[in-house]
């Protein structure tokens, strides 16, 4: 019979071991214990569905990209952020949700868009709204401001992987809290998220305070990296390829003040209307579709109380771009 090994070596081998099983077992409980308390209401869980405690969009999103009650999307950044999903499902008789996430661009919009789709395969509406990230030359839109992008993505194992982060670990604990109390305060379910009131907290309602910001001018040459190719514009043709034939599709250039418009005749003017023209021939593509330029100049551009800055407009102009878009789904509805 053999002897079973001894000594300091065999012992710090059955720990090392022992460390590693355990090790394991911990991760694979907290996998279990995290997917099945699903903390941002991705819909992956057995156990159903119970909404989500007020939070951020970029993981909001998860939640109410897929639910059932809403037929109509709006995807975008802060640029579009000001939309109403409630205005404009009074306007058009479609229930809307406010999928805008801050500082986003083409890539992570994308992202939205295929999960929006992925739980609405009908959807009666979407609206996109194309701004000046969409310009750049970079194929694979890259952006410095973080996402999850395993939150969304189609594939169990990336989702597992995402799973595994310490901001995850820690909305785990705090889903466990929330899910224990009789109360539970939810997030918004339409998304609906008014800038408004945290510009004016900042001093954005004084004219001198906002003039600075509104009011500089930008220069004549392109930015760097936005004056072509536009490979945003080919992921929108390729995007569309997944959406019915029968779904309006809506394309906004959001609005942005006098000043950040480029100067008639110049480079940047250029680049721009070579941008502009790359996304409506995408758009056409889609045989229900419509292209909405606020990013022209106009009585709205020129008018110093309806933008904060260069690009955030207020509600008074939300609302004009909102009753534009609902009659143009009106127009694409029509028999």
């Amino acid at each position: 019979m053999a002897v079973p090994p001894s000594g300091p070596d065999a012992a710090w081998g059955r720990f090392v071991r022992g460390f590693l099983v355990s090790a394991l077992c911990l991760v694979a409980g907290y996998l279990v214990l995290a997917f099945a308390l699903d903390p941002y209401d991705s819909g992956r869980s057995p156990l159903g569905t119970v909404g989500i405690r007020p939070q951020g969009p970029r993981t909001a999103a998860a939640s109410r990209g897929r639910d059932p009650a809403f037929q109509g999307a709006i995807i975008g950044n802060s640029h579009i952020q000001l939309i109403e999903p409630e205005r404009l499902s009074g306007l058009t008789g479609i229930p809307f949700v406010q999928l805008a996430i801050p500082a986003t661009g083409p890539g992570e919009q994308f992202v939205v868009l295929d999960w929006f789709l992925r739980h609405h395969p009908d959807p009666k509406a979407i609206v996109l709204a194309p701004d000046d990230f969409w310009c750049g030359d970079d194929p694979a839109f890259r952006n410095d401001k973080p996402f999850p992008f395993w939150l969304f993505a189609a594939d169990l194992p990336s989702y597992l992987r995402g799973l595994m982060r310490y901001a995850v670990a820690q909305e785990v604990i705090e889903r466990i809290g929330w899910l224990t109390r009789r109360r539970r305060p939810l997030a918004r379910a339409d998304g609906w998220w008014d800038y408004e009131p945290d510009y004016l907290r900042l001093g954005f309602g004084e004219e001198a305070h906002r003039a600075p910001y509104r009011d500089k001018p930008v220069p004549d040459g392109p930015e760097p990296g936005r004056a072509g190719p536009f490979p945003a514009a080919d992921a929108l043709r390729a995007a569309l390829r997944t959406v019915p034939a029968q779904t309006p599709v809506i394309a906004v250039l959001p609005p942005v003040a006098h000043a950040a418009l480029p100067r008639p005749g110049s480079p940047r003017a250029a680049a721009e209307a070579a941008c502009k023209a790359a996304i409506g021939a995408a758009l056409a593509s889609h045989p229900r579709s419509a292209l909405l330029d606020w990013r022209r100049d106009g009585p709205e551009a020129r008018d110093p109380d309806l933008f904060f800055d260069g690009s955030h407009y207020r509600h008074t102009l939300a609302r004009r771009v909102a009753d534009d878009i609902a009659a143009a789904l009106a127009r694409l509805r029509s028999p």
